[in-house]
């Protein structure tokens, strides 16, 4: 319901895929650490988190979207007028993460 809370949720998702992003650009050089089973490990349990919070977000943006079509529609919407229901804002991924290299400094 606080749209400042969500934008600061939709920062940290863009800050930490940025992260990430650069962790994996760094191991790339250091072909010891991504031979270590201990790295593989963490890389296959960050792919899966990054899987589930897909999946989460997409069903989060399609419940929203309903949602949001529902208050708009008659008759629903004279209700929702009453009870103060308003249309929320859906999360919006930040696409300019993925389009540019991550930049590592040494």
């Amino acid at each position: 319901n606080d749209p400042e809370a969500l934008q600061k949720f939709m920062d940290a998702q863009g800050q930490l895929t940025s992260a990430l992003s650069r962790l994996f650009a760094v191991a790339e050089s250091y072909p010891q650490l991504r031979a270590t089973d201990a790295f593989r490990d963490l890389q296959a349990q960050i792919e899966g988190t990054e899987n589930r919070i897909t999946v989460a977000r997409g069903r989060y943006i399609e419940t929203v979207q309903a949602y949001n079509t529902l208050v708009r529609q008659f008759p629903v919407v004279l209700t929702a007028k009453v009870i103060g229901a308003e249309p929320k804002a859906t999360f919006e991924a930040r696409s300019d993460v993925g389009d540019r290299p991550p930049e590592v400094k040494f």
